[in-house]
């Protein structure tokens, strides 16, 4: 469960810093129409897109980027909670993130993903599943266990 619980705040943390910015970064862009930039070291989100979009269409992409991370935000918690389905949603969004982080010129979602994935691959087994939720005792077993005793 640790790997789960570490993949989980993984992504949150990536979520806040590579998602929360999208809303702020896209209002300025529309206000201003140019990108800010990071301590006036380089365009923040500034990758190919950047260059060849309109405004609007790469406000656009930001938005779709945070709904993405949101999702992924969403499947930590499932993730934290012991279910497969979060580390299934969390590694099937993974591609889709990865179409953003080139268009927009990501250079650290890249390693964050390959670390979120990894643990996600050694959590694997510590998570529940549904088939595993149910009892393990056979059925004998278990009707002999509510039987009052009659002695």
């Amino acid at each position: 469960m640790k790997a789960a619980h570490a993949a989980a705040v993984l992504t949150w943390v990536y979520a806040a810093c590579f998602g929360i910015p999208a809303i702020p970064v896209s209002s300025y862009l529309l206000t201003n129409g140019h990108l800010p930039t990071f301590f006036g070291l380089f365009a923040v989100y500034g990758g190919p897109w950047s260059s060849r979009l309109e405004a609007g269409t790469f406000v656009a992409l930001l938005i779709a980027f945070l709904l993405v991370i949101v999702v992924a935000a969403w499947s930590a918690w499932w993730v934290w909670q012991g279910r497969k389905v979060g580390m299934l949603i969390n590694l099937a969004i993974l591609s889709f993130k990865a179409v953003f982080w080139l268009g927009f010129a990501l250079p650290f979602p890249w390693l964050i993903g390959i670390a979120r994935a990894g643990l996600l691959a050694i959590a694997w087994r510590s998570l529940d599943d549904p088939q595993s939720s149910q009892p393990t005792q056979p059925a004998e077993t278990t009707r002999q266990a509510h039987r009052p005793d009659l002695r």
